[in-house]
Formats: C-alpha cells, structure tokens, sequence
C-alpha cells in the first residue's frame, strides 16, 4: 500500500506518545520498516497528531533531535520488554530512560493569578521529542502497566495501551493482526490441523 508523500505510513498511531515511538518500527508484508531511519521519517513522526498534542513549538526535524529520539526509543524499547513480561526494570535500562529525562525538567511555579503551574524546561530544545515520550513512558508506567502490551501476533512488534473496559485487547489491530489471527484459526480447522 503506498502512502502520499509526507503521510504517515505507520499501520498503529495515536498511542501515548512513548508507545507511539516505538511503534516508529514495524513489520509488514514487504518486511521490516523505520520512520526514523531518516530526518524525513522523523519530520513525519514530529507532525504526527500524537507528537504535535506534546510539543508546542514543534521541534526542528534534524539529526540531533533524531538521534536523541533513538536513544530514548532504545531505552524505551528495553522496558516495555520488561514490562510485558512483569518484570522489573534493569538498572541499565533505568539508566538509559534516565539519562534522556535529565535533559528537561517540570519547575513548578505559582502563577500570577495564584493557581499553580508546570513549565517544562528543556536544556537544549533538540532534547524535547525524547524527553516527553520517557516522561509518558513514567506516567504509564505509574497508572497502569498492566495495561501496557505487546501485539499477540508474535511476527508484529507494536505496542498499543489497553484501554478497553476489561482489559483484554490482544491485537495492535483488530482489522490488521486480529483479522490475520481469525482467518489462521478458521483455515486450521477447516483443514483438520
């Protein structure tokens, strides 16, 4: 299926913004594929709805910004293996997502009106894309990482957050990896297998 110039080709978006950018990696039918194997892919990603509801003046698409990206998606990538087997995190992957959220911060301040405020400060503005998805990865973490999946179609490697009711989505989709599921089970027993 081919895409318009500029489109996101990803088969999953709108996920939180730390599942989101793992999902920059997918497989299909034609085989593995990276919306950040370029500062192109990344210029797409950065004008995604889930990035652009995060960062407000979008950020540069650009090798720094990109790089930066990755090393979070690495580390992103290492925990929600974790996650998705209730395991702990490892020292060295809370040190790599740690090392990407020592890049910014939340001051909080009283405004002028006397209500309180969060700004985010970043020390370098290329550091912006990175930060807010480990700083989502944190807040899914602490609400539910339960609810925090891999795809049940073991040749996929999306992730999606379960919002379902009860909790049982299996599949990043239902008309893509759940039809493909369906179709093998009736197959299989349509042929005696």
């Amino acid at each position: 299926m081919s895409h318009p110039p500029g489109a996101d080709p990803r088969p999953l978006t709108g996920e939180p913004l730390a599942l989101d950018l793992l999902n920059t990696r997918w497989i299909d039918g034609s085989g593995p594929h990276d919306l950040l194997d370029s500062v192109a892919g990344l210029g797409v990603w950065l004008n995604s709805p889930a990035v652009r509801g995060h960062l407000d003046p979008t950020p540069a698409a650009d090798p720094a910004t990109r790089d930066r990206l990755l090393l979070a998606r690495t580390a992103l990538d290492t925990l929600v293996a974790s996650a998705a087997r209730q395991d702990p995190a490892t020292p060295e992957s809370a040190d790599r997502l740690n090392e990407v959220l020592s890049h910014g911060r939340i001051r909080r301040t009283l405004g002028p009106d006397g209500a309180p405020m969060s700004v985010v400060e970043m020390d370098d503005p290329s550091w912006a894309p990175a930060w807010y998805a480990a700083e989502n990865w944190l807040r899914l973490v602490a609400d539910r990482p339960d609810r925090i999946r891999p795809c049940a179609n073991h040749a996929c490697i999306l992730h999606f957050y379960d919002v379902s009711k009860n909790g049982t989505r299996r599949w990043c989709s239902m008309a893509g990896c759940g039809n493909r599921a369906k179709a093998q089970r009736h197959y299989a027993r349509r042929s005696g297998a």
